[in-house]
Formats: C-alpha cells, structure tokens, sequence
C-alpha cells in the first residue's frame, strides 16, 4: 500500500457510531427481514423504524449477512477516489460478513478488512479510533497494525431489560424467560473473544445498573479513547437511568458523554430497553 494515500474507513451497517463521526465514514448494509418483506439497514428501513416494527410485531426479523457485492462498489468507489480503505466488521463469530469483506478484497490490494470481534458500540469505538488515526496521517498498514492490537483492550458490557427476545430468537428456553420475566431479571451480558458471554443476572434494572458499574470499574477505563454508551429501543429513558446510576464513572473524567441508538441486528436479540457501554480497557487495572 501508498503510504502518501489518504485512508478510508468502512464500517457494516451493524456499528454504533457516536453522531459527529457518521459523516466521517462508509457504511456497508445488511438486509433486515420482516416475514417475506426484505430492507436494505439503514437506507430503507431507519433504526427508529426498525425497533417500531419490533416492538409492534409478533414476528422475529431475520437479518443476513452483507454480501461481498455490497463490499465490492464500496471498493471501487475508494478506488476511484484514489485512496487507501480500512474495512471494520462485527465479529466473525457472530456473522458471515467479514468473510464477505474478506472475499470482496481479494481484488483490491488498497483494501484492509479488520475483524473488530466485537459488535455494536464495540466496533463502534474501535472505528472511531480508526478515523482518528486516519485524520492524522497514519498509513492504512499503520491503522491496521494499530486496530489488530487495540481492539483486545475493547470492553462492551450491557444489560438487557428483557429475555423474551432471547427466547424468541432461540438462545433461551420458554421456561427460563417466564420466569425471569416473573424475577425481574435483567442479565448483563459482554463480548469475549468475539461472541457473547452472561457475566451475571440482578434482579431489576438498579441492580443491573450496579452490576454493568462494577464491571467498568473492574477493567479500568483509557479516558483518552473513545467511549460510547448505546440503547435498544425508540426511547432512551433506561440509558438516562443508567447515566444517573454511574455518574460517579464519568464526572471530571469526560467532557461528553456520546451515546447512540444500537443497530437491528442486536436490537433482534437484545429486544427494546438494552443499555450498553463500550470503552478501552485499562490493562493495569484489570
């Protein structure tokens, strides 16, 4: 690669960003399917649109991976503008569409494809660091290089208000969602090594806001990298709890607090009323 090349940073349309860095990057869709009715994420169906549908419906929605075609235009697009390309995906343990990215780069050596083995929020912090790095001058390879190592110290830890869509997607058994629908339980979940791991179950939502705390104050928080809260849902009311519960986190620490809407394909699993955190770790805190 040309190290004099300005560098582009492509994401898939399952990372958060936080707001003034989604101007600042590509944006590769997967397909979101409501019984035989197919959307392009993102551009046909919006994600307050996509969480009316589900809150509204009976039906689960299927999602698909993006496909390496969806990645190819976006390549020769790059191409085209003479530039290098960094390509962040959700884990591939979770999904089939780094393989896609993989596929489609075959024939564009300008291109890099990163797996995040995150998701969400997850990968949307590591692609924001990525922008940063490119708007300073570092060279695709350098970025690359920088993600691989970066991405291990990512946390995301969250709490989902409910198991019903755990359930509905298969990942839980009826029983087990009744009764912790009857108990309350709100289980805070994370990524390790690339899929999804239970780190525990609090009965009600101050519990779990106690828990997900803890959790952040056991890995440790870089300050000075990028941190970014997310929520499942069109309303935003159990992120603003969990933000009066944590206070104590972020006070003296951060000038702004960015959050953003979490994407379809975890809002699938996750239901409505998930509340997620997403920092670099402090390695000699935890």
């Amino acid at each position: 690669m040309s190290d004099n090349k300005k560098t582009q940073i492509i994401i898939d349309s399952t990372t958060d960003l936080a707001e003034g860095f989604r101007d600042r990057v590509m944006v590769v869709p997967l397909i979101v399917s409501f019984g035989e009715k197919e959307y392009v994420d993102g551009i046909e169906l919006s994600r307050d649109e996509f969480y009316r549908k589900l809150e509204s419906g009976n039906e689960l929605p299927k999602t698909s991976q993006a496909s390496p075609a969806s990645f190819e235009s976006v390549y020769r697009e790059v191409r085209e503008k003479g530039m290098n390309g960094i390509v962040i995906t959700l884990s591939s343990d979770l999904s089939g569409t780094y393989q896609s990215a993989c596929i489609a780069a075959a024939d564009y050596p300008e291109i890099r494809v990163v797996d995040s083995k995150n998701v969400a929020v997850g990968a949307g912090i590591l692609a924001e660091y990525a922008v940063i790095c490119a708007e300073c001058g570092m060279s695709a390879e350098q970025i690359a290089e920088e993600l691989e190592k970066k991405k291990k110290d990512v946390c995301l830890v969250a709490m989902l208000d409910t198991l019903e869509y755990l359930w509905k997607g298969g990942r839980l058994s009826r029983t087990a969602a009744i009764a912790g629908g009857l108990l309350n339980i709100k289980p805070v979940i994370t990524i390790k090594d690339g899929a999804v791991v239970v780190l525990g179950k609090a009965r009600g939502a101050k519990k779990a806001n106690n828990l997900l705390v803890e959790q952040i104050t056991l890995n440790g928080v870089q300050y000075n990298m990028p941190v970014l809260l997310g929520y499942t849902g069109t309303s935003d009311t159990l992120l603003q709890n969990y933000i009066s519960d944590s206070r104590m986190l972020w006070e003296g620490q951060l000038d702004k607090l960015e959050s953003s809407q979490i994407c379809s394909v975890i809002g699938t699993h996750a239901g409505p009323g998930a509340v997620a955190v997403a920092f670099f770790k402090n390695r000699t805190t935890g």
